[in-house]
């Protein structure tokens, strides 16, 4: 995994300098710190999705492009089959599989996320990023965290809300859960 996340961070050192974005111009727009931005394109931080998603935007390049080094060819229609998608550890607490990967200049990213369920008493770690995003759950329960409350959503229940505010999913009762999730 670490080599993956290295090879990503390569690429958008390599998309960030071709396009001559200077790096004060991504941390504002990100809203991050420099020393995290820093991290990011060094690879000895993993990239969250959420501001993958956010520097492809800025980069004006598919989300795809810095995951694969594959450009998407597709503009009709693309189609993922079952279990297919490009699979990408990008956080700890949850494993995303992206399932639009090869249609170009797509409006939002659409994941299925995998959440394995935590030890007791401890809570999720909660990112934000520019946007919006839905979630719908397709299998277990979860808890969603964003911004002061806490929400327990179950199979076939969604969620769609203001993602700069900080938010994380649990699953909850001891089992996985997994859930679509459509980054906007």
């Amino acid at each position: 995994m670490q080599e993956k996340i290295k090879e990503i961070a390569a690429r958008v050192r390599e998309m960030r300098e071709i396009s001559e974005i200077p790096i004060k111009e991504m941390t504002d727009y990100l809203q991050v710190s420099n020393e995290t931005y820093q991290n990011f394109e060094s690879g000895n931080e993993d990239i969250p999705a959420s501001i993958l998603f956010e520097i492809a935007h800025k980069l004006r390049v598919d989300m795809a492009t810095l995951l694969t080094g594959e450009e998407p060819r597709m503009n009709i229609f693309t189609v993922t089959r079952d279990g297919k998608g490009v699979s990408v550890e990008r956080r700890k607490q949850y494993r995303y599989q992206n399932l639009v990967e090869k249609f170009i200049h797509k409006k939002a990213e659409f994941f299925i996320v995998s959440v394995e369920p935590k030890s007791q008493g401890t809570k999720p770690e909660t990112n934000s990023h520019p946007g919006q995003e839905f979630n719908y759950v397709l299998e277990g329960s979860l808890k969603v965290y964003i911004h002061s409350n806490e929400i327990i959503l179950n199979e076939g229940d969604s969620i769609y809300f203001d993602s700069n505010y900080e938010h994380a999913m649990e699953a909850l009762d001891g089992e996985p859960a997994k859930f679509l999730a459509v980054i906007l």
